[in-house]
């Protein structure tokens, strides 16, 4: 062994209890620092950035990424938290709070209980728990209709009604297949417009394609469209289409297979600010396929280059090119807005429509409803201004936050919000006789959390769907006030906790770098 290599970097061992311990500070530091923000009465966190600058913000997993812990063994509970908080907001975009306190709530749970339960039984035991929970939430689900979508938008960007309802009035204006995005305003005003937009089922191909690494999106502002039903095999097959893209100065969406050669070339000449470009894959899937790719066609002006139909790739020629007016790609779907719909587009909506009514496969019948969804669906723009930067940030965090919280609601319905739901669920599946009892207390967390940050005593819960409202420091059913949550947010966030907490109480030893500390340290 080479000892000299300096990639072996010099380890500590921490192990049993006192690993645990360590850990448990790091949650600890780091979930208070981020549980202060839950709730109507959440407070504001401000931290330095890299650059030593001041930001201000009550988004949870803003936060969390802000903590570094000098402590090797307690950093590493911070980040396993983190990721906890991350994949949440990953999966619900919402919850992230509430996965971190509820973590910590859990963690502490678990910890007091080893002394009655081995770890194995306590596991399998808060897994079962979990899945009744699951059933419970999903059972107390109600559509969303009416005022609610104002008051989940509301909620989710701190109780701000002024912003909750331009947000909600994006998503009615949309409709249900509809799409909202955010940017930033010219002016002070925050401000809604709808464009004509689809959205499909195909994520970044590669992370080099990412122009906005904050969000991880891969952004096009004016781009040319090329669509290919089959694989692009070499550079040269679109030699004449790239010329053509560089001399006019755009940028480009391509959306095709892509062969290994062509693809590792156009990401060298991306990297490198020769082109900007984003490669995506076909939408569709069998049989509704090459439907989709026209529908996709019909709305950019391109038009599809099919061998199968006797186009030659080598002679394919600019002519070829649709347009949009923006393309935003994420890990799961790309959003492309253009300009009014094609008449033509009206008339395909009107043919998938009679499909859908004659269709009996369900399967077929699910792919049709979403070539309608992308064919029918509109894009809202909400455009976040503010008086300042550090304003912005923090505007535009929760107006974030509160895009995926309605999107997730329109999804699979609302909850009491508040934290109510846990705390409803812990009523009706306490088992005082088993350690079940541990995911029965620690789902209270969240209620308690909350009327802690507003310096409200916690007493006793109420009748089912009841709750405090914080605001008021008064009693009321939470659905008819307005207090509530997306289930999906709630569901995604607890899943999330139990997965990292029991992970955590597996462990018996923490393997760490060594730090070097100064004197006096």
């Amino acid at each position: 062994m080479e000892f000299n290599n300096p990639s072996e970097i010099v380890k500590d061992l921490t192990f049993s209890t006192h690993a645990r311990d360590r850990i448990m500070q790091g949650v600890e530091k780091l979930a208070n620092a981020v549980n202060s923000t839950l709730g109507a009465s959440g407070k504001c966190v401000i931290y330095e950035d890299a650059m030593g600058k001041p930001v201000i913000t009550k988004d949870g997993v803003t936060v969390a990424e802000s903590v570094v812990l000098m402590n090797p063994v307690e950093n590493i509970g911070a980040t396993l938290i983190k990721e906890a908080a991350k994949k949440t907001v990953r999966e619900a975009g919402d919850g992230t709070t509430t996965a971190t306190v509820l973590a910590q709530s859990l963690l502490q749970e678990m910890n007091e209980a080893t002394e009655d339960y081995s770890i194995r039984e306590i596991k399998n035991s808060v897994s079962k728990g979990l899945e009744k929970v699951l059933k419970y939430l999903d059972s107390k689900s109600i559509d969303i209709k009416d005022k609610m979508l104002e008051d989940v938008a509301s909620i989710s960007c701190n109780n701000d009604r002024k912003l909750g309802s331009i947000i909600a009035d994006a998503y009615k204006s949309v409709g249900e297949h509809g799409v909202v995005l955010m940017e930033e305003s010219d002016t002070e005003e925050t401000f809604s417009e709808i464009v004509d937009g689809v959205q499909f089922d195909c994520g970044i191909k590669s992370q080099h394609l990412v122009t906005d690494t904050e969000k991880n999106k891969a952004i096009l502002e004016n781009p040319y469209v090329l669509i290919v039903a089959q694989a692009i095999p070499n550079i040269r097959k679109i030699q004449s289409v790239l010329e053509h893209v560089i001399k006019e100065k755009r940028s480009l969406l391509i959306v095709a297979g892509m062969d290994q050669q062509p693809m590792s070339a156009l990401l060298m000449n991306k990297v490198k600010g020769n082109i900007k470009i984003n490669i995506i894959d076909t939408p569709g899937f069998g049989a509704t396929k090459m439907d989709t790719m026209q529908d996709l066609a019909t709305i950019t002006g391109a038009k599809v280059i099919n061998e199968e139909l006797g186009d030659d790739l080598d002679l394919i020629d600019p002519d070829v090119l649709g347009e949009a007016i923006k393309s935003v790609t994420d890990a799961t779907s790309t959003v492309i807005t253009v300009g009014e719909m094609p008449e033509e587009a009206k008339d395909r909506i009107a043919l998938v429509n009679k499909k859908i009514k004659s269709e009996k496969n369900p399967f077929i019948k699910s792919k049709l409803e979403q070539r309608l969804a992308m064919l029918s669906g509109a894009v809202a723009i909400l455009k976040v201004g503010a008086n300042s930067k550090i304003e912005l940030k923090e505007k535009k965090d929760r107006v974030e936050d509160s895009i995926y919280a309605v999107k997730a609601a329109i999804k699979e319905g609302i909850v009491p919000g508040g934290g109510v739901a846990l705390h409803n669920a812990s009523d009706k599946l306490k088992d005082k006789n088993s350690p079940e009892k541990i995911l029965c207390e620690a789902i209270k967390a969240p209620y308690k959390k909350i009327l802690e940050n507003a310096g409200i005593s916690y007493g006793p819960n109420m009748n089912e769907g009841m709750g405090i409202d914080v605001v008021t420091g008064t009693g009321v059913n939470m659905i008819k006030h307005g207090i509530i949550d997306p289930v999906l947010v709630t569901k995604t966030a607890l899943i999330n906790a139990v997965s990292v907490a029991t992970t955590i109480m597996s462990a018996d030893c923490v393997i760490s770098n060594v730090r070097e500390y100064e004197s006096g340290q």
